[in-house]
């Protein structure tokens, strides 16, 4: 052992000016290196909104009405104004009908013949769609209109008449109705 130790001072200053070169080395932070930052990223959820020109109105409100006669009509026009496309749909509620005379064989609602046609921009020129055919009564549930892209407009014309087959007991009678439109994403 006597050997390998001769002289202890030098291998004791060896070896500390390795620790040192080492400790050095590393923690010089020679690398390189480079940043780039991209700020303000912002997330912003989309809209579907949309506008009814006749919304908190009447779209129409037929009268005097005879079995028969020709349809009266009224329009509304409803647009998605949202960011994103939406799903449209109609619904009928709130439906009420009154007997002032002779007692009916059934609601005035059932009697009254309802037509709502989706005329896209105007009404006539066309490309229009009949999206509902029945009786005011059994317009129950929703009617797809199909999907509006945000910006898109579509012109709805409904068209009521009193059914031939209405007799005398209907006569004076009347029905009111909520229209609904509805959009999902």
């Amino acid at each position: 052992m006597t050997q390998l130790v001769r002289n202890p001072k030098r291998t004791t200053a060896a070896l500390a000016t390795a620790l040192a070169a080492v400790g050095v080395a590393v923690g010089s932070g020679a690398d390189f290196s480079a940043r780039s930052a991209n700020p303000s990223n912002t997330f912003t959820a989309g809209s579907l909104t949309m506008d009814n020109s006749r919304g908190g109105a009447a779209i129409f409100a037929p009268s005097g009405m005879r079995p028969g006669a020709p349809a009266q009509t009224g329009t509304a026009d409803i647009e998605n104004t949202g960011t994103i496309g939406g799903t449209f749909s109609l619904a009928r509620d709130q439906l009420t009908s009154t007997d002032t005379g002779d007692p009916n064989p059934g609601a005035f609602a059932g009697k009254v013949n309802l037509t709502v046609t989706d005329c896209r921009a105007e009404c006539g020129d066309g490309d229009d769609a009949e999206v509902y055919s029945g009786t005011l009564a059994d317009m129950g549930g929703s009617v797809p209109l199909g999907r509006f892209a945000p910006g898109e407009r579509h012109r709805f014309q409904f068209a009521a008449a009193l059914d031939a087959s209405a007799g005398d007991e209907y006569e004076g009678d009347s029905s009111s109705a909520r229209f609904v439109w509805d959009a999902v994403q």
